[in-house]
């Protein structure tokens, strides 16, 4: 087939740190490759790829025009995927609404993944759109919020399982590891290491506004370098070893994230996962074999303490079966086909 895979313009492809999207885009275009598929990617021309690339911009765009709200760059790196439209099979759209949009004009089926939450302020831009390209959702739990549109499918995102190092001996410490945010629960994450007396090691991105000051009120001020540590944010590398090395991943999720891309890093890793049960987590983690899904602190506290009867081989095992390149291109070709077929 022949494929375009238009990845978000704000972040290299795969991304130097954080940028979730554009990884799961990177493992998805470089497996179609590998398995013969004719791909183009357009992303920033800076990406590294197999695969085709068509870029707009070198570099991603200033983080400045993407605080202040600026279309211009995701109209310029979108129209240039949808001008060559007619030489595609179809377009897997990753960019979300311009991409949805974008599909009105032309013939070519578009397959848009939907990466992000619904939420008030769009569901009226979906229903308007509903039947304008084909959906996939990354987990079931994200459809709950609006059903109706011109779903395909439920694909979930994968990691490139060979490139987590797999450890059974770990070291005296839990970790959380994510973009710092209330949804998140870091400062969450640090009452139930205190309640529960263990070594936290903390890593994630601060964006400006509104996350920066919720660090600073919220988590700064219980750092204390010892038995809370905070590292900033990470390069790859360094997350990979610190989630193979970690006791256990805490994610306290505060709000129904539609899939947890650090969760099946950590079960790939050997590492099981504690955590509240919004959203995706429990489509993701087998509750008592691949970690514990708690309801509260005081639960999250207990199940700390029950972390050695959790069998890491299973942990990695699991993550191979069930979220590696191989299933999740498997699982895309399929729609892909049936795309065609009733095009």
């Amino acid at each position: 087939m022949k494929i375009a895979q238009l990845a978000p313009v704000w972040e290299r492809v795969p991304p130097v740190k954080y940028g979730g999207i554009e990884m799961v885009v990177h493992i998805l275009t470089e497996e179609l490759v590998k398995r013969g598929h004719d791909v183009t990617l357009f992303a920033t021309g800076d990406s590294k790829t197999s695969a085709k690339l068509s870029s707009v911009y070198h570099t991603k765009p200033s983080r400045k025009l993407l605080i202040e709200g600026h279309e211009i760059p995701d109209l310029l790196h979108v129209t240039s995927a949808f001008k060559m439209a007619n030489e595609f099979d179809l377009i897997h759209n990753h960019m979300g609404y311009l991409g949805i949009a974008m599909a009105n004009f032309v013939s070519t089926p578009v397959l848009t993944t939907l990466h992000g939450p619904f939420i008030e302020a769009n569901k009226r831009f979906f229903r308007t759109f509903k039947d304008a390209v084909y959906y996939n959702s990354i987990s079931n739990a994200q459809r709950k919020d609006l059903t109706g549109l011109n779903y395909m499918g439920t694909v979930y995102n994968a990691i490139d399982v060979d490139r987590y190092e797999f450890k059974s001996k770990k070291k005296d410490y839990f970790l959380f590891l994510s973009r710092i945010t209330a949804d998140k629960g870091a400062h969450t994450a640090i009452d139930v290491a205190k309640r529960a007396g263990i070594n936290l090691i903390m890593a994630g991105k601060i964006d400006p506004g509104p996350d920066t000051e919720y660090f600073e009120e919220r988590v700064y001020p219980k750092i204390d370098g010892k038995q809370i540590k905070f590292l900033g944010e990470v390069t790859d590398k360094r997350k990979k070893e610190l989630l193979r090395d970690a006791k256990a991943f805490i994610f306290p999720l505060q709000w129904p994230e539609p899939f947890g891309l650090v969760i099946i890093e950590a079960m790939a890793s050997g590492t099981p996962v504690i955590a509240f049960p919004y959203g995706s987590v429990p489509e993701i983690v087998i509750d008592g074999e691949t970690g514990f899904i708690v309801n509260t602190v005081e639960e999250m506290v207990e199940a700390v303490s029950k972390v050695d009867k959790i069998d890491l081989f299973k942990c990695r095992d699991y993550a191979e079966k069930k979220f590696s390149a191989a299933k999740m291109a498997d699982d895309y070709e399929a729609i892909y086909r049936k795309m065609i077929k009733v095009r």
